[in-house]
């Protein structure tokens, strides 16, 4: 891969990082190495030990958190069931003192 050559050590261990935190989506890498989803997983089989790059395939497979158009459906449905919690315990009068 010729981006391998022309990013510092420095660069690739925080392409890596970025692609094992579960926040950071794809397209924010893209957006700062210019590495499309396809290219992140090319990258990092060519980085990593063969066990690392099948533990963080099967920890990315189907992650939410890691594409912008999923991350905000899910959003949009962690409030609405945070609300409907919160709704069925003022119900039951059982919100006391929240922090």
């Amino acid at each position: 891969m010729g981006l391998k050559a022309s990013l510092t050590e420095a660069e690739r261990s925080r392409l890596i990082e970025m692609a094992w935190e579960d926040r950071t989506p794809f397209e924010m890498i893209r957006l700062q190495y210019g590495l499309t989803e396809a290219s992140v997983i090319d990258f990092m089989r060519s980085n990593m030990k063969k066990s690392s790059f099948r533990m963080w395939r099967k920890r990315m497979n189907g992650r939410l958190t890691k594409h912008l158009t999923l991350r905000s459906c899910s959003t949009v449905a962690n409030h609405v069931i945070s609300d409907a919690v919160l709704n069925k315990k003022v119900r039951k009068g059982m919100v006391g003192v929240m922090k």
